[in-house]
């Protein structure tokens, strides 16, 4: 697929979380949008080695939600690509449903960790990472981060240890949407810039992009893959990126939409 049909593929993805999270009255609907570009070029666009009809592939790359709220909009790329059906969406967050409100590994396939818990999922990462190395296998680590789960001590240890291991084949992307849960990171936690200077300090390859530009997506990823030390993308995006009324809100980390949200939001997404 060209860039401009990815497009079209991330505008409807970002409806089929919204739909999915507008059934559920409730959901994370910020960062599934600022997301979305990023997990299409891993999933739709061919970076990432995976195979939906068999997820557990010897030879896969691994990708890890660490922000694992954002998984109504990540669900929507894994149905897209292939690894169960989209009806499985519309049962988001509900009694029993595989599709739940954060990852639990086991309840989908190509769910590789249960995450949600942020601060976690970089450890689990550079053990994977690790292992890798160790069994002589050429496969990457891709883990995606909020930027609100850069203020965890835990993830500033394993920041810390990657290079000391020479993990090459691990990528991890900070969704840099600007809030979190409690409004502005800057607000939050003011010391948290300069992100890609304290990365660099601590001897990572490093990348600042547009995250909601394919061009510049693909570059990035192309890159990090032939570094040679662990490598992150900071991306910056838009919470809510494609919703009117959600764009760059420090109301829409999570909640339920109306009736009258969600025509807004089909008529912004061109459905």
């Amino acid at each position: 697929m060209n860039t401009a049909e990815l497009q079209d593929v991330a505008r409807r993805l970002r409806f089929d979380a919204i739909d999915a999270i507008y059934r559920a009255q409730s959901g994370h609907p910020g960062s599934s949008l600022s997301t979305m570009e990023m997990l299409v070029a891993l999933y739709i666009g061919g970076v990432l080695k995976h195979d939906p009809k068999n997820p557990q592939s010897d030879d896969r790359d691994y990708f890890l939600l660490s922000n694992g709220h954002a998984c109504p909009g990540w669900y929507a790329v894994l149905a897209e690509a292939g690894y169960f059906p989209k009806n499985e969406l519309q049962k988001l967050r509900q009694l029993d449903a595989a599709a739940q409100g954060h990852p639990h590994r086991g309840s989908l396939p190509g769910v590789e960790i249960s995450s949600g818990s942020l601060g976690q999922g970089l450890s689990v990462g550079i053990g994977i990472a690790a292992g890798l190395k160790l069994a002589g296998k050429t496969s990457h680590v891709y883990v995606m981060m909020s930027d609100g789960e850069q203020q965890e001590g835990s993830t500033w240890e394993a920041i810390m240890s990657a290079p000391k291991f020479g993990l090459t084949n691990l990528i991890a992307i900070v969704d840099k949407n600007k809030f979190q849960i409690d409004g502005a990171t800057e607000d939050v936690m003011p010391g948290l810039d300069p992100l890609a200077d304290k990365y660099r300090a601590f001897n990572w390859d490093v990348q600042e992009i547009d995250g909601h530009q394919f061009e510049e997506i693909f570059s990035a990823l192309t890159k990090a893959q032939r570094a040679d030390k662990p490598a992150v993308i900071i991306s910056h995006t838009s919470r809510g990126k494609g919703v009117s009324f959600m764009e760059n809100s420090d109301h829409w980390h999570a909640g339920a939409i109306t009736d009258e949200q969600f025509a807004t939001a089909k008529k912004d997404l061109g459905v």
